[in-house]
């Protein structure tokens, strides 16, 4: 995978040395620099606004656009990426952003709150909005004055649990992929792809070309559900050529694409050895006598993305149900949440993509800046959009997935709450919420708070997932807390 540091093609960006956040108020704060928050910012600063970018990586690009280290010698990241340009003119014009100071970027840095209403020490300039964060290697507090937020903070993976899917070689789908793309490494040498939605095919391509065998794309929706939305594909016939470029590419390479199917197990001692895929019916419950076992030594399998809102919803944002049952923010038509002052674009306002998220920042960034929003950006935005609700239509995930769950399957890995334990929650001790679960089991009060496990403990609760609401967005040390005003203490 790595080629020639002479390739005279497009170099990955390197880490940069963060800004100097300033003590003035900018007129911006992003938060994330992923394709929407970097398509913000850039717009933004070219509207003549003065932005702050704080990141969690060291490298502008989110999950989406993932480098690999510079040490692995990567000359062509392009090459694991699909819209690769869209990013690399972005990413050029942050530097020159930078550098004529118009732009601060600060990179590892975890924003775990933004309060209402503080004023910059040492000015007379009253900043809307306050944002505190974590600031790597040392994890020393930072704090960023501005008049107006964006909230770009993207989404992390809906994962669906399974007897086994604690087993080493049980890996996310987007994460094999942030495996390939940052570490030029596989998950395994026979990985089966399942779950559910397009990014399963982007995977498996992936995969393949990068030299592992995929004996099986294991899909739970029937590709048939986009019917009722023929109008939004042919709207996008880009989009319609980008699948059928993933489709002939599994055709090629003989990959098998198991429509209405799911593992529902993986075996193995050490690690995972096979997988028990089954046929599903509409509600997506496996269909007695349809098991089958398929050798492997990788799964990487995920059924979508969770917009992450805990910024948004710590401040009140209204939120919605999106068509793919995940919980979205409610925006109007300039990407302006609830409560004025704060603006979202990308994954926030609902799965749509990398296309939709940049759309989505460039709009932000005219409505912040007070400047009309270009007729062909707004179009775009709502063509982009369709296409992602009919997307999120077709590959929710139907309620009877929760059959394939045996009593002894983790449902909370952290905690190590098996599925036998949430359903007598339910059924014996009277829990008729995912939050009564939690506190009778400890379902979701382990590491990870839930993210992984909510969406089911939800499900076997008999409920759908709520809004996210937590006042930390990111572990903070106590002295952080400590070294706050009191009356933000």
């Amino acid at each position: 995978m790595p080629t020639s540091p002479s390739d005279p093609r497009p170099q990955p960006s390197q880490p940069r040395q963060p800004s100097q956040p300033a003590q003035s108020p900018a007129d911006l704060a992003v938060v994330g620099a992923g394709p929407a928050g970097l398509a913000a910012t850039v717009a933004a600063a070219t509207l003549g606004l003065r932005v702050v970018l704080l990141d969690a990586a060291e490298r502008p690009g989110g999950q989406f656009y993932r480098h690999p280290a510079p040490a692995l010698g990567a000359a062509r990241p392009e090459a694991l990426h699909h819209g690769w340009a869209a990013f690399a003119e972005r990413d050029a014009a942050l530097a020159a952003h930078v550098a004529a100071g118009r732009v601060t970027y600060l990179p590892g840095h975890h924003v775990w709150t933004v309060v209402h209403g503080e004023q910059a020490p040492g000015t007379r300039d009253a900043a809307t909005w306050t944002l505190h964060a974590v600031a790597a290697p040392d994890d020393h507090p930072a704090t960023v004055h501005a008049r107006a937020v964006l909230l770009a903070t993207g989404a992390y993976e809906r994962q669906l649990p399974f007897p086994g899917w604690t087993l080493p070689g049980v890996v996310g789908a987007g994460g094999a992929q942030a495996m390939l793309k940052s570490g030029l490494v596989l998950p395994g040498r026979r990985v089966v792809v399942a779950g559910s939605g397009p990014l399963l095919l982007a995977v498996a391509g992936s995969l393949a070309a990068a030299g592992a065998r995929v004996p099986a794309v294991v899909e739970a929706a029937a590709y048939t559900a986009y019917a009722p939305h023929l109008p939004a594909l042919l709207r996008n016939p880009a989009k319609l050529a980008e699948g059928a470029t993933y489709g002939s590419a599994l055709l090629r390479r003989h990959i098998r694409l198991l429509t209405r199917h799911a593992v529902t197990a993986a075996h193995g001692t050490d690690r995972v050895e096979a997988v028990t895929v089954a046929r599903l019916d509409r509600d997506w419950r496996p269909l007695p006598g349809t098991a089958r076992r398929i050798p492997c030594d990788a799964v990487a399998v995920g059924h979508g993305l969770v917009p992450q809102l805990e910024l948004a919803t710590s401040l009140g944002c209204a939120t919605r149900r999106a068509a793919d049952a995940t919980v979205a923010l409610e925006l109007d038509a300039h990407q302006q949440t609830s409560v004025p002052g704060i603006w979202s674009a990308g994954e926030t306002g609902g799965i749509g993509g990398a296309q939709l998220a940049l759309v989505e920042g460039e709009i932000a960034a005219h409505a912040i800046a007070g400047r009309p929003v270009p007729v062909a950006l707004s179009r775009r935005r709502a063509r982009l959009r369709a296409f992602a609700d009919a997307m999120g239509a077709a590959h929710r995930p139907g309620t009877g997935w929760t059959g394939w769950l045996t009593d002894d399957t983790d449902v909370c890995r952290c905690e190590e709450v098996p599925a036998g334990r949430i359903r007598e929650a339910v059924c014996d001790l009277g829990a008729r919420d995912a939050r009564t679960a939690k506190l009778l089991t400890r379902a979701g009060m382990g590491w990870c708070q839930g993210r992984m496990c909510g969406p089911a403990v939800a499900a076997l609760a008999g409920e759908e997932p709520a809004p996210d609401r937590r006042p930390l967005s990111c572990p903070v040390p106590l002295r952080h807390l400590a070294e706050l005003p009191p009356a933000q203490g």
